[in-house]
């Protein structure tokens, strides 16, 4: 889609990411954590960082990421944590841009690699990501503290 644009995230657009945040999270939102959150993302030094993709002049997805490191590689690595499109914009090839502009980045900068977790049931993102990484053969596991 050619009038997708790219945009880091700002002050300014706090209204218009709460939307597409809430959304996100299926309309559950812990004020503190959203805060807490938004904060992390405009803080250049921390490592939560994230960015907009717009069309039309309306914000219509947004992807946040973490860079950490790891006892494999000497350079960091990058987990996409949240990928989400607006329904009314799905299926126009903004997650696809969202996430070939973070995996530019992660070029440019010399990560070791991305990675993310989707949903075995969201068939959109497993479609979406079958195309773009290497499913690997792992279970996740959470133990709540």
């Amino acid at each position: 889609m050619k009038n997708i644009e790219i945009e880091d995230l700002r002050e300014k657009n706090f209204k218009e990411w709460l939307t597409l945040w809430d959304d996100n999270n299926g309309g559950r939102r812990n004020d503190a954590v959203t805060k807490e959150t938004w904060s992390r993302l405009l803080n250049p030094v921390f490592p939560v960082h994230g960015f907009a993709a717009r069309v039309d002049g309306r914000m219509a997805g947004l992807v946040h990421y973490i860079l950490h490191p790891v006892t494999g590689h000497i350079q960091p690595v990058c987990y996409m944590q949240d990928l989400y499109v607006a329904p009314e914009f799905r299926q126009r090839g903004i997650a696809r841009a969202l996430v070939r502009r973070l995996a530019a980045i992660g070029k440019r900068e010399g990560w070791a690699r991305m990675y993310w977790l989707a949903e075995t049931k969201n068939e959109a993102a497993q479609q979406l990501y079958k195309n773009l990484g290497v499913k690997l053969d792992f279970t996740l596991h959470v133990l709540p503290l």
